[in-house]
């Protein structure tokens, strides 16, 4: 489905206006020349290698949706990773925990009504780092969360070199990917 630009430009400005973590993002989105579009799929939103995010009309109802900044938020935050942290669990944990923060300093007071039963809670409560129990429970988590068609477990738990590095050696990363 085509999107008007107005509505991108509008998402932007709302962007921009939501904080220091909103304005980041906006201005990522500009300075990158990443193109903003509508359309279905398994996932609330989607990132491309080609600089490109989908969100799900289901989210796009408003260019002032709290929920669809979040998701702009969590998937710029993948293109800022890269693709190979993007890819892993590891990368999701960081994506997923730096959205819903930014969700919670926009609704404020309603945080805990958004929040539901404490899945995210939890999520956010999770230690970043290599500690591979703590990235099979943020799986646990994120599947529990985005129900059957969110394909989490196909991801390693570490970005791919450093999960082959794992598997060969047994040691953990260190604390930079």
């Amino acid at each position: 489905m085509p999107v008007p630009s107005d509505w991108v430009r509008q998402l932007l400005v709302n962007l921009d206006r939501a904080g220091t973590v909103g304005h980041a993002t906006a201005c990522y989105v500009h300075e990158k020349g990443i193109h903003v579009d509508i359309r279905r799929q398994s996932s609330g939103a989607r990132w491309s290698i080609w600089r490109r995010i989908d969100l799900h009309p289901r989210y796009a109802a408003s260019p002032a949706d709290a929920y669809g900044l979040s998701l702009m938020v969590h998937e710029v935050r993948h293109l800022q990773q890269g693709w190979i942290i993007a890819l892993s669990v590891y990368g999701e944990l960081d994506a997923w925990q730096h959205q819903f923060k930014f969700l919670r300093s926009l609704l404020g007071e309603l945080w805990e009504a958004r929040e539901g039963d404490g899945v995210i809670s939890e999520l956010l409560s999770l230690p970043a780092g290599w500690d591979r129990a703590v990235l099979r429970r943020a799986r646990g988590l994120m599947r529990s969360y985005g129900g059957p068609h969110y394909r989490i477990g196909l991801l390693p738990l570490y970005p791919l070199h450093l999960e082959l590095l794992f598997r060969v050696s047994g040691r953990r990363p260190r604390d930079s990917a």
